[in-house]
């Protein structure tokens, strides 16, 4: 039994996500509905997403779980793109966010191809 707490996909996921929370409660009002809770959902799933799969029994579970997360980091992905260009967030909060972003995509790509094996 895998427990999710120990992956560094599922700590590093959930402190963006920790991250992403921080920084929408910046975002203008009128958003909460919108492009905050978009963000917010976008980048929980990826923990979320993570955590289901470990409680899946086999590997091909496993790795459609880490598959459906990979969509919802894209998804955020955009979205930081998005903030970005309407001056939600700075430049470099952008490329602090999407930088940690990019390298925990990198890692679920290999885990997923680790799965496999």
């Amino acid at each position: 039994m895998r427990i999710f707490q120990d992956l560094q996909i599922w700590q590093r996921s959930h402190n963006l996500t920790l991250s992403i929370y921080k920084i929408t409660r910046t975002f203008p009002k009128e958003e909460i509905y919108g492009l905050t809770s978009q963000m917010r959902r976008s980048a929980s799933s990826v923990p979320t997403n993570t955590a289901e799969g470990c409680g899946r029994s086999s590997n091909p579970d496993f790795a459609r779980f880490l598959t459906i997360a990979m969509g919802s980091a894209a998804e955020l992905e955009y979205k930081l793109i998005l903030s970005k260009d309407l001056d939600y967030i700075s430049q470099t909060d952008f490329n602090i966010l999407h930088a940690e972003l990019v390298e925990i995509r990198k890692m679920m790509n290999a885990f997923i191809r680790n799965l496999g094996k």
